[in-house]
This record gives C-alpha cells, sequence and structure tokens, in this order.
C-alpha cells in the first residue's frame, strides 16, 4: 500500500506583507526538495498573484537553513514520460513568473541547488545573506539543466555559467555578487524585508512596471528554444542510462556516507 502524500499546499506558505505576496517554500525537514507537485502547485500561485489585481509583486524564499536542495530524489523519474513530466514542471516554474504583471523577486535564504537554483534565474532580482550558495551538481549526477538556465544563466553571468553547471563549482554569496548572480546581500534578519522593499520601490503608483518588465525580460520565444535543447539534452540523458546511474550512484554514495558518519 502505498503511504499517503503530504498535500503541496503544506509545503508552499503564502503570505501578503505589505501588498507583497511571500511564497516560501516550506518543507525545511528536507531541506524544502521539491516534488513535481510543489512545482505545479508554485507556478499556479506564482500564476495566481502575477495578474497584479492582488498584489504589487512576489517574493519567493525558504523556510529553514537551504533555499531548497533542487530536485527530490526520492521521486527520481523512473519512465522517460515522468522525466518529461519533471522537466515540464520545472519549465512551467520559469513560464509562470515570466508571464507575470508584477516584480518577482528571489530571497535567496541558504543553499540553492539545482533546479531550487535554476527556479531564482528567470526572476527579477536576487537577494541573498552570507549563507546564500549556489550549487549545481547535475553533470556529475547524469541529469541534465532546466528551467531555461542555458538561456538564462548565460544572461546574467556568462562564461561563468561553463564552470557552475560542467564544473559543479559551488558558487557562495560574495562570488555569487562579484558575478552578478545575487543582486545584493543582506543581513538574515533583512532578507525577506529587502525583497519587499525592493517590490515596492519597483511599482510606484501609476507607473509603468509591467510594460517594462516585458520589455526587459528574455523573449518567449528564445525562452521556448531553451526548453526545447534542454528537453533533447534530457531524453538523451535518459536513454543513454545515464540519469539512472547518476540517480542511483548520488544514493550509493549517501547511504555510504550516512554509514561511516
Amino acid at each position: 500500500m502505498t503511504a499517503p502524500t503530504t498535500p503541496a499546499t503544506q509545503h508552499i506558505a503564502v503570505d501578503v506583507v505589505r501588498d507583497v505576496a511571500v511564497l516560501t517554500l516550506d518543507r525545511p525537514e528536507k531541506l524544502n526538495a521539491l516534488t513535481v507537485a510543489m512545482r505545479r502547485r508554485l507556478a499556479a500561485l506564482v500564476r495566481e498573484f502575477g495578474t497584479g489585481r492582488r498584489v504589487r509583486g512576489i517574493v519567493l524564499t525558504g523556510r529553514g537553513r537551504a533555499f531548497s536542495a533542487g530536485e527530490d530524489l526520492t521521486q527520481a523519474p523512473t519512465t522517460e514520460a515522468e522525466v518529461h513530466e519533471a522537466f515540464e514542471s520545472f519549465h512551467d516554474v520559469t513560464r509562470a513568473v515570466l508571464e507575470t504583471r508584477v516584480p518577482v523577486i528571489a530571497a535567496v535564504n541558504g543553499l540553492a541547488v539545482g533546479g531550487a537554483s535554476e527556479i531564482t534565474l528567470c526572476c527579477d532580482a536576487r537577494v541573498g545573506t552570507e549563507a546564500t550558495e549556489y550549487f549545481q551538481p547535475e553533470n556529475a549526477r547524469g541529469l541534465t539543466i532546466s528551467n531555461a538556465t542555458s538561456l538564462l544563466l548565460r544572461r546574467l553571468v556568462g562564461n561563468h555559467a561553463l564552470r557552475m553547471v560542467i564544473g559543479s563549482e559551488r558558487i557562495g554569496s560574495a562570488e555569487a555578487l562579484r558575478i552578478g548572480l545575487l543582486d545584493e546581500v543582506v543581513e538574515p534578519g533583512a532578507l525577506v524585508e529587502r525583497a519587499v522593499d525592493t517590490v515596492r520601490a519597483w511599482t510606484p503608483q501609476g507607473g509603468t512596471t509591467a510594460l517594462h518588465l516585458a520589455l526587459l525580460r528574455p523573449r518567449t520565444a528564445e525562452v521556448e528554444a531553451a526548453f526545447e535543447r534542454e528537453d533533447r539534452a534530457a531524453h538523451e540523458a535518459w536513454t543513454s542510462g545515464l540519469l539512472t546511474a547518476g540517480v542511483a550512484g548520488f544514493w550509493n554514495t549517501k547511504q555510504t556516507e550516512e554509514t561511516t558518519a
């Protein structure tokens, strides 16, 4: 008998702070690891608040010591159809953010891994603390990037994208600020408040923020072309067996570490 799953709504907390929607990844015991259901819920919430009718903007953050550990590998795909579903649910978060008529700010409270770090790339700004750290381990795990990262990461950091993805280098907050991955680093207690302040500063009454967001964000055709490239790479990783072997290797290493700890 399959154990009942916790509703995705219990893993994403929703608050409105000074007319700004704060969406918090709320699964700290799992380092806010993202399931397909959580990603679908997140995309739906971004679309709900992104119209601008209820709030001035959106802040995305995490509870606990991590922003998110990325893809929940306890629910790793076991069929090609599940691979497609997993990638599509990541892509849809990016679509939802880029379709909003309000600013979306990532308040990156801690470690941001893989697909979770990629989700922050489509946001209009990224605010962090000294604890913020980016880590994209996909290349050594048989996984491939998603979320239009092949477009958005280079757009933000240029050739640093190569060492982040291919070298899987961990990027701390100071380095992230230097290369343009973070826009600002603040004290932990001020993180969400600073992100809210940014939204409010960017949405003056009677302003044309929605029009400028549409002008400054990457074009839809560019993003969809990136999704297609990433989907082809995911298909190749699956059919070659690299994805399955990489996930198995991750769990074997984790089990060994826990046994020897």
